[in-house]
């Protein structure tokens, strides 16, 4: 699936899901659109990690949203998000504190 693909199923599940307070879903909705942008900034030689970040970013937002998910799933998940940070800190460092707010966000959303 392509990263595009995967950040729109992102937004639908954010968007439809019951249990996430408004002021919460607009701001997982800002931080995707903020994370697409950034990953789109990557050059070519990035797109191993921006597949990664992707894929991360999907499975803590459905673990963090789903109302039933597991905490250690959503830590595993998290932890996977926030690995690439160190790497991005220097070069990209917008990526690196979006994919910071996007994890603090869905670990505080009371899991």
């Amino acid at each position: 699936m392509r990263i595009e693909e995967r950040l729109q199923k992102i937004e639908e599940e954010i968007g439809q899901a019951g249990n996430i307070p408004e002021e919460k879903r607009t701001e997982l909705l800002e931080l995707l659109a903020a994370l697409r942008t950034e990953i789109a900034a990557l050059p070519s030689i990035h797109d191993e990690e921006a597949h990664r970040i992707a894929d991360y970013a999907e499975a803590s937002a459905l673990e963090a949203t789903s109302g039933s998910g597991s905490p250690k799933l959503l830590e595993e998940a998290l932890s996977g998000l926030t690995g690439p940070v160190e790497k991005f800190e220097v070069s990209h460092p917008e990526l690196a504190a979006v994919l910071n707010r996007l994890a603090a966000v869905l670990a505080n959303m009371g899991m």
